[in-house]
């Protein structure tokens, strides 16, 4: 299992995102919070009030989902990173095992 971060510039951008990753099943749940980033743009300091998505999915899904998002986002430079989740309970692997038929 991997968690995936993205932030979207808002609500809409990042609800059309989730609702074609969970429609074609690479993810199986997606959490959405509002952030507040500071980032380095064209070496100046930006700030930003962004929406982040916390994904779950597998690792083999990354390459599926990065093309889904390239499709859809509107930033030209958007984060997409994944981290392994190394446990989980067994209902949670059970989950995952059924929604993905594996």
């Amino acid at each position: 299992m991997n968690l995936l971060f993205l932030t979207c510039k808002d609500n809409q951008e990042a609800d059309k995102i989730s609702k074609k990753l969970l429609e074609e099943k690479l993810v199986f749940c997606i959490k959405k919070t509002s952030v507040s980033s500071s980032f380095l743009w064209q070496h100046k300091i930006q700030s930003s009030n962004e929406i982040l998505l916390i994904m779950d999915s597998v690792a083999d899904n990354f390459e599926k989902i990065n093309s889904e998002v390239k499709k859809l986002h509107s930033y030209k430079t958007f984060v997409l990173t994944s981290l392994l989740v190394s446990q989980t309970t067994k209902e949670v692997e059970d989950w995952v095992k059924e929604e993905f038929n594996k």
